[in-house]
Formats: C-alpha cells, structure tokens, sequence
C-alpha cells in the first residue's frame, strides 16, 4: 500500500473547512441582494388599527417584505385607480405568507374600522376588468357585505393622524411635498399616488407611482428579489454592513 502523502491530506482538511466556511456564509449573508438601493432605513415605531379591530405594528412586519400606500375610502379620483393596482399585486403574492400589503387611511378623522371593512369587502371581492385602453377598473357584482373573504395578507389601517402623517413623511417618504407641514394636524392632509416597498429589515427599498402600469410592472418583479434576501446577516460575518450596496 502506497504511503498517504501528508500534504494532500492537509489540503484535503483545508478544502474540506473552506466548504464548510462558504456554507455557513452562503446561508447567512445574501450574495444575491436585490440591487434597490436603501432609501430610508430609519422608519419609526408605529402602532395602527386594521379592518378587523387588530393592532397591526412593526412585530407584524418582522423578517416580511412589505407594500404601503395612503388612501381614504371615499375618493373618487385617485385612490380607486391606485387600490385597482394595489389589487393586482395582491392577487399576485396573496399566498406568499412573508409579503404583507399596508394600506393607511389619510382621513382616520372619516375611516372608521367599519368603513375600512366594508372597503376591505369591495376590493376583495371585486373583478377586476382590463380596458380597451389598457387602464382597470373594478366591478363590484355583489352589495353583500356578509360574504366570507380569505385576506391574511392585505390590511387597511386607521389611527392617530399625527403618527399616520409622521410615517409617510418621515418613514416611506412618500409625501407628496404639498407645503402644509407648518399647519396643525387636523388641517393637513396628504393625498398622493405613490407606494413604498419595504425590506426585512425594515428599509425603504423602492418607491413606485401607483398610477403608471411600467411602475406596476415593476414593482410586481421587484418583489421576489426582496423575498429572496435573507434575514440576520451578523451570525457569522458581524463586520459586515446591512446595506445591500
């Protein structure tokens, strides 16, 4: 029998522990990030009420990615179009148990919980039809509101209007720059088309024009490469940065 030669062992044993290494790092840190960049990584504390009379704060986000609009539940001009595309990617991950969509009022003073439910019951259970110009719009083929509806994934919320206006402001950033910050509270009022795509961790990732179909398009593809990104970075590589960058 030939004599095993030392080195090829070593290298053998070396080659072995790198695997091991590459593995454990390979699970831990996302080499396949998506390439949005981190727009607001700071979003504040919040704490809202949904359709159903649940609390619905940031331990409900944890370790999901997350869609979040501003609207209110009688607009008649652009909140039917944006809740229409809203619904389309709804339809898309509404089985996708770490996707949540948020969609807060901009009027709690008007959305009650009940409001919000019966919204909730219109833009589920409407079909939606494509127009010959390309445009959608949602047909509601039944008044009953008492029919059983499965969304685990799509939240309307309502709540302090201070703390709904700070997040979109300060946390999403998808104010509409109107310059009615200096008013008092019950004075200001946001109204604006735009989404805000939120990471694992908590980040803006992506903000959309939720009236423009190429931003539809593309808020739909981004999704999946947030959904591919994994949580916990640190536990084996503590130096390295949580931006995606």
């Amino acid at each position: 029998m030939k004599k095993i030669n030392k080195w090829w062992i070593y290298f053998s044993f070396f080659g072995l522990l790198l695997s091991i290494f590459y593995w454990a790092i390979s699970n831990e840190h996302p080499f396949h990030d998506s390439k949005l960049a981190v727009i607001n990584s700071s979003i504040p504390s919040f704490e809202f009420i949904n359709q159903n009379g649940e609390m619905i704060s940031q331990k409900n986000t944890e370790d999901k990615v997350y869609l979040v609009e501003y609207f209110f539940t009688t607009c008649k001009g652009i909140c039917p179009k944006m809740n229409i595309n809203m619904r389309r990617v709804y339809d898309v991950y509404k089985n996708e148990p770490d996707f949540l969509i948020i969609s807060h009022t901009c009027m709690p003073e008007v959305d009650s919980v009940r409001l919000l439910k019966k919204y909730e019951q219109q833009m589920i259970t409407g079909t939606i039809l494509k127009n010959t110009d390309g445009s959608y719009t949602l047909s509601h083929q039944t008044n009953d509101t008492t029919k059983s509806i499965n969304n685990n994934n799509w939240n309307f919320v309502t709540g302090n209007k201070k703390a709904l206006y700070q997040l979109a402001r300060q946390g999403y950033m998808i104010d509409n720059g109107k310059s009615d910050t200096n008013q008092i509270i019950e004075n200001q009022f946001i109204h604006t088309q735009f989404f805000a795509l939120v990471d694992r961790y908590g980040r803006v990732r992506a903000i959309y024009d939720g009236l423009k179909e190429e931003e539809i398009q593309k808020l739909i593809a981004d999704i999946p490469e947030l959904l591919k990104e994994k949580i916990d970075h640190t536990r084996f590589l503590n130096g390295f940065s949580s931006s995606p960058n």
